[in-house]
């Protein structure tokens, strides 16, 4: 059987991947030609701008026709059905993936930030369905093995593959673009999950010291066996990405890939200010984020955001694609911003640009936010 991915993945039998396929299949055509017939309804309504209150408003009122419940709910458990088959294969094989993290224990390490507790809405919920959500901590690598494989399947494949690192690559492709002799000593990526985009980074800049936080243990412990089993060490932490426990201007760049959405409501300015405060003077923040503006966005893409927020447990799905990045991070002392849209990359290069003012639309391209302490 060829391996899929890396020595972490859980790897799927025959009937897992049939399983797995069709899960994939069932979520392209929910989204798809299901989805497209539901958007047709909502052409006509016309949203009230720079408000949120005209896609919540015809979101209740399409809660009122039976195709589009059928539609949301046929939505709902395609992803259920995601973690059921994903989690069946995962467990499956948990046993030798603890004991591949375990053979891998000599490289990267994981440790709790003092003080550390879990923010309560990620502690509350279930980011993406997900059982357990990100801090599930069970004394096993299973969590971040269900993210891992998930997430390939959740991305349709659109992600990179299996290696789901193609963010990772498109934000250090922006770096390099932008910065063509930037050489940081250490770095540093909040809400790193399970390496992904973490990995990729450090590739860049092999000299570095690579450092990450999330929220759970075991995705943490995985995302460790996981980078040493693709010859990356990687030095791990539970922290909160709004307050860490590193001391001031530990690093030359701080970065996030997807985060910004899952944060809790609110605290998009205490990150970028716990940024500041992380990096040295002259260090770089970089932010890979959805490629979209709310108030650029369609009728039926806004109640799209809605549905994300509301029934994917993503709450600051609106705001992350709200916010002004220009305005905020000047306001947390940063200065030469630049804000934009990266173009999707498996490989970056210094000097290569792919980056401009227009999305070229999601996976295609990714919104990113840098500047300079």
């Amino acid at each position: 059987m060829t391996i899929q991915g890396h020595g972490m993945m859980a790897q799927a039998n025959h009937d897992e991947q049939a399983e797995q396929l069709f899960v994939r299949d069932l979520k392209g055509y929910i989204s798809g030609d299901c989805e497209r017939m539901i958007a047709d309804a909502t052409e006509s309504v016309d949203p009230s701008p720079g408000t949120n209150d005209a896609a919540a408003e015809a979101l209740a009122g399409l809660g009122r026709v039976p195709g589009f419940r059928h539609w949301l709910s046929a939505r709902r458990q395609a992803q259920n059905l995601l973690w059921d088959v994903v989690g069946a294969c995962v467990d499956r094989q948990l046993p030798e993936l603890s004991e591949k993290a375990e053979q891998l224990s000599g490289t990267g390490s994981v440790e709790t930030g003092a003080g550390y507790r879990a923010p309560p809405h990620l502690a509350e919920t279930d980011v993406h369905l997900m059982p357990g959500g990100y801090d599930e901590d069970d004394g096993s690598v299973r969590q971040g093995a269900l993210m891992d494989r998930g997430g390939a399947v959740y991305m349709l494949g659109r992600n990179g593959g299996f290696l789901n690192d193609r963010r990772g690559h498109t934000a250090a492709a922006h770096l390099l673009h932008r910065f063509p002799d930037f050489a940081p000593a250490r770095l540093l990526e909040l809400g790193c999950g399970i390496g992904s985009s973490l990995v990729p980074m450090a590739g860049y800049f092999p000299d570095a010291e690579a450092h990450g936080i999330d929220v759970g243990p075991g995705v943490l412990e995985y995302a460790r066996a996981r980078a040493a089993s693709l010859g990356v060490a990687l030095d791990l932490r539970c922290d909160d990405a709004v307050a860490t426990s590193y001391p001031h201007e530990s690093f030359d760049l701080v970065f996030s890939c997807v985060v910004i959405h899952e944060l809790a409501p609110g605290s998009i300015p205490a990150m970028l200010a716990e940024c500041h405060r992380l990096l040295r003077p002259g260090g770089v923040v970089l932010h890979l984020e959805v490629p979209q503006r709310y108030d650029e966005l369609g009728m039926w893409t806004k109640i799209r955001a809605e549905i994300e927020a509301r029934y994917n447990n993503e709450p600051n799905w609106v705001a992350a694609t709200s916010a002004d990045y220009d305005t905020l991070l000047r306001a947390a002392g940063f200065r030469d911003v630049m804000t934009g849209y990266q173009d999707a990359t498996d490989r970056a290069e210094r000097g290569n640009a792919g980056f401009g003012a227009a999305s070229k639309g999601v996976f295609r391209s990714w919104a990113v936010m840098s500047a300079i302490k």
